[in-house]
């Protein structure tokens, strides 16, 4: 089965080197991010929990390059980083003694991006792609999926205006990085890229303090 589904990352289709504005900026964010609660984590390493998605040692890979690889081979819609973004902030919030750091960003994303492509998506790859794309095993991205899920209370769905909300957030994070034009507005930004039901609004406030939102 391995050998299959590396066959199958091998034979994909050269995509684009340029990845999206919202997946530059999202990796942008989630290095500033990790960066500063790797300082911030040092003195307070007796209080943190250690969690299925720490890994041992930082990854050789840097967040830009693991999220170029996702990009190259997940084939996910713009929509679904979004998504993927929303799912984490939640989980650092439910997940207070689990912040994002070196150590467990990796994990986080590549779970985020495959909780978030299967609810968003009418296709995408299975459990044990996604883990060949990570660089994890199936059984390990398997494990990583049902503690993402436990760690959101399973609050998948997201309503219109918390997803806008959120792309404000990486809109001001394009803005800093001098990657947005007010003439070239991101697919993403569009009301046509949302693909989800929407139901009443989150309980989450999307106002309260929050890792990732305040470090735009």
């Amino acid at each position: 089965m391995d050998d299959q589904i590396e066959k199958v990352i091998q034979e994909q289709e050269p995509m684009a080197e340029t990845m999206p504005n919202v997946i530059t900026a999202l990796s942008s964010l989630l290095q500033r991010v990790s960066e500063t609660n790797d300082d911030l984590s040092r003195p307070l390493w007796e209080h943190q929990r250690i969690s299925a998605f720490s890994a041992l040692t930082k990854p050789s890979i840097s967040i830009r390059s693991y999220m170029k690889r996702i990009f190259k081979y997940a084939n996910c819609s713009d929509s679904c980083y979004i998504v993927a973004y929303i799912y984490l902030d939640r989980f650092i919030q439910k997940q207070p003694f689990v912040p994002i750091d070196s150590f467990n960003v990796h994990r986080l994303i590549i779970t985020s991006v495959l909780v978030s492509a299967k609810f968003m998506d009418d296709m995408c790859y299975n459990n044990a792609y996604y883990a060949k794309i990570g660089g994890i095993t199936t059984e390990e991205m398997n494990l990583l999926e049902l503690d993402f899920l436990f760690g959101i209370g399973f609050q998948l769905n997201v309503t219109l205006s918390t997803y806008n909300n959120y792309c404000s957030s990486l809109q001001r994070e394009m803005v800093m990085r001098n990657m947005y034009s007010p003439l070239l507005e991101p697919s993403f930004l569009t009301l046509k890229s949302l693909q989800i039901s929407l139901y009443d609004e989150d309980s989450l406030s999307v106002h309260q303090n929050k890792q990732l939102t305040t470090a735009v």
